[in-house]
């Protein structure tokens, strides 16, 4: 059986990377790869996968076998070169050297003793590697081996071939687990996924050292790309719903509440199974929305009563159960919830609807269901397009907050006008300095909100770490709280304290989408020019660079009563500063 996602031969990569040429890419990813084989094809894979996402992929390729001398070596190539996201995949065969083949040459303390030395080694390289590079490390675990000498009497030894690969993966696990720049890549997952016979072939490596067989070099890529995407912040944060021959079998309208397939039993087995594994995405913070041609009544029947309905109403932030036309049902889909298209992920099982949103709707991303609904979760969990290197408090609890945000917006709906609105919401917003709890939530509001923020500098959680260090930045962020609701950390701002004695330069300023319209940001600037005043500083500067997408705060700071001198917007005390009445600011 052929996997769920194919790939194009490697040939493919390397033929449509020499040809790509003069592209302006909207982003721009330095890449380090340090392999203890023959790893030949992954630039070419990674780059045109990049490039066809409008991204600049350059790569380092270590020459073979030296990833330790490049590693400990600060003058080596590889600390030139400067990547920000750095593979090292370093093979079993390598790791175990000649007990790959005679575990059981040594007792089993001895074997012990070998791994925990190996643990110690790796240690060394990734704690030399965070010294002197600010790149992301992303090191592989180890693919624990189909074949052991002692066959079915591996079980029977004590800390056996694959005990000893488990414990040293297990260990490496808990050794990176706390460092923030240092991630692993399951690579032992990827070998089971494909199958070791698959991923490793003889021919090949007896003849060139090759331990990723050149006809998965593309799906390792595939794999990796997953790390590229959160690194630069292109992750899809929301999935779109079809309902009938989707969520559940048949058509509600025609077949009846009873007669859809949605049960214990096959086929209806397939549509739990994927709603289970859609709910398990929501439950660590994506974003549900429904985009369905239907009555709404005998839809929403479904949802509120069918016994073997996994995903309620309550998990969805936005429906749109209509006979609108799909593409302005997604359209208003993303209005609604206040996020991009691009933020989208869409799944109908009708190929003429998904034929016709792709091409009007690029942006959003149009998932290629495939025919049997048996496989309909596999469709999602190949899928890389939702990871992120955290996954913070807000992000588990952003479900919970889409629906207290359905709950103002009805409140919205049945007051005169907004002031009387927004008065009725009993606003609270908590400054903190960064520290520890919020640092990974703060770096991922920096790279990937848009909409409102001024400058869209991006920072990664290290630099976020190192500017909190730092006793001339002050990094801090706003906790928003209403009465309906926890809406999290969703503001941040950057200020530099070094520019003088007597001036602050604000280098970024930005909020969530989720609360925008509310007078949060008139709060935030408040206190920012409040401590300016406190600590005798005179002027306080910050700057607008337009983009694409920022437009929603292009007066935000005239209005905030800051005045343009040059390149700057200039805040000196002299102006009035408008006040917000119905937002309580509370510092920490």
């Amino acid at each position: 059986m052929l996997p769920l996602n194919p790939q194009p031969q490697l040939s493919y990569f390397i033929s449509k990377a020499n040809s790509i040429k003069d592209i302006t890419f909207q982003k721009k990813i330095r890449v380090g790869i340090l392999s203890s084989f023959t790893i030949n094809g992954l630039e070419e894979s990674l780059f045109v996968k990049c490039a066809e996402r409008n991204i600049q992929c350059v790569t380092y390729n270590s020459p073979y076998k030296q990833y330790n001398q490049d590693i400990l070596n600060s003058a080596s190539p590889l600390y030139s070169f400067s990547p920000n996201l750095t593979f090292m995949i370093i093979d079993t065969r390598t790791i175990l050297s000649s007990l790959f083949y005679n575990p059981y040459s040594v007792s089993a303390s001895e074997r012990r003793e070998y791994i925990d030395n190996r643990v110690k080694e790796l240690a060394n390289l990734v704690r030399n590697f965070t010294m002197k590079s600010n790149s992301k490390l992303v090191v592989a675990n180890f693919s624990t081996p189909i074949y052991t000498p002692y066959g079915i009497c591996e079980t029977k030894a004590e800390y056996g071939l694959r005990e000893m690969i488990l414990d040293l993966n297990a260990k490496l696990s808990i050794l990176l687990r706390n460092e923030p720049s240092t991630f692993i890549f399951n690579f032992d997952s990827f070998v089971s996924k494909y199958g070791e016979v698959n991923v490793f072939d003889y021919r090949q490596f007896l003849v060139g050292d090759i331990k990723v067989s050149l006809s998965y070099i593309p799906y390792l890529a595939e794999e990796l790309m997953g790390f590229v995407k959160a690194d630069l912040g292109i992750n899809r944060k929301c999935i779109v719903l079809d309902l009938d021959n989707t969520l559940w079998g048949g058509i509600v309208g025609e077949d009846g509440f009873e007669g859809i397939k949605l049960s214990p039993q096959p086929p209806g087995t397939s549509f739990v199974e994927f709603q289970r594994t859609i709910q398990a995405l929501h439950g660590r913070g994506i974003i549900l929305a429904i985009n369905s041609r239907n009555n709404e009544d005998e839809a929403l029947r479904v949802i509120r009563e069918h016994p073997y309905m996994v995903l309620r109403e309550d998990n969805f932030a936005s429906i749109k159960i209509n006979w609108n036309d799909k593409i302005s049902n997604i359209k208003a889909i993303s209005d609604e919830l206040n996020i991009g298209l691009d933020s989208l992920v869409y799944f109908d099982d009708d190929p003429v609807n998904r034929e016709v949103m792709s091409k009007a709707l690029p942006e959003v991303m149009t998932v290629d269901l495939p025919e049997d609904p048996a496989l309909y979760a596999q469709a999602v969990t190949n899928l890389n397009d939702f990871n992120t290197f955290s996954i913070t408090d807000e992000d588990k609890k952003r479900g919970q907050m889409y629906l207290e945000q359905r709950k103002r917006i009805q409140l919205e709906k049945s007051v005169s006008n907004l002031e009387d609105f927004l008065s009725q919401l009993n606003i609270k917003i908590n400054i903190k300095t960064a520290d520890e709890f919020t640092i990974p939530r703060i770096a991922q509001l920096v790279l990937k909100t848009n909409q409102f923020n001024l400058t869209t500098n991006r920072f990664q959680e290290e630099d976020i770490r190192k500017f909190a260090q730092n006793m001339n930045m002050w990094v801090g962020c706003a906790q928003t709280e209403d009465k309906f609701g926890d809406n999290g950390i969703t503001g941040v701002f950057i200020v530099n304290k070094n520019t003088s004695h007597s001036e602050w330069s604000i280098d970024t300023f930005l909020l969530s989408c989720r609360v925008m319209g509310r007078g949060i940001e008139d709060g935030i600037m408040q206190h920012i020019l409040n401590e300016a005043r406190k600590e005798g500083i005179s002027r306080v500067r910050g700057r607008y660079i337009p983009t694409k997408k920022n437009k929603p705060c292009e007066s935000f700071l005239p209005n905030s009563g800051f005045k343009k001198e040059g390149e700057y917007w200039v805040h000196s005390f002299d102006a009035p500063f408008k006040m917000v009445k119905h937002v309580e600011v509370i510092a920490r």
